[in-house]
């Protein structure tokens, strides 16, 4: 049930996006979703792409530095309120929530936030326990 996630390295100067944008883009990948932080000197570009072993072939080749991450994608109520009942479904759980990020998906009524969770199988199982869809990685990669 989980979805590969790349986390890319990045100098924080200009231009550095771009040249990630571009390597994806000449190898015909498409990102699907993607979070950038930063810190004075360095950022992680977390990205969700329709192709991940390409991407991560094509990126290396070009010098970057990453890593692959398992994150789960889960379907969330797009009205006030879903995010919340997603919380109070893991909060008695003990799991911790490392991040997350999400985006909508206009073909419907709900919205995917992608969640790293330090125990991603057990969220999962309670996610899904609690009448919560987790989407599988070929399913979001083509939406």
């Amino acid at each position: 049930m989980h979805v590969n996630q790349l986390s890319v390295f990045i100098e924080n100067k200009i231009g550095r996006l771009k040249e990630i944008t571009t390597i994806l883009k000449e190898a015909h990948v498409n990102i699907r979703t993607l979070t950038l932080s930063d810190t004075s000197d360095f950022g992680v570009l977390r990205l969700i792409v329709d192709n991940h072993a390409l991407a991560e072939e094509s990126l290396k080749k070009q010098g970057f530095t990453l890593n692959t991450t398992k994150v789960l994608a889960v379907e969330v109520e797009d009205q006030p309120g879903g995010l919340h009942h997603i919380l109070e479904v893991i909060q008695d759980s003990g799991i911790n929530i490392e991040y997350l990020y999400a985006f909508v998906n206009r073909s419907g009524d709900k919205a995917i936030n992608i969640f790293r969770f330090d125990n991603l199988e057990e969220a999962a199982k309670i996610l899904m326990k609690n009448g919560i869809q987790v989407i599988d990685g070929n399913t979001l990669y083509s939406l």
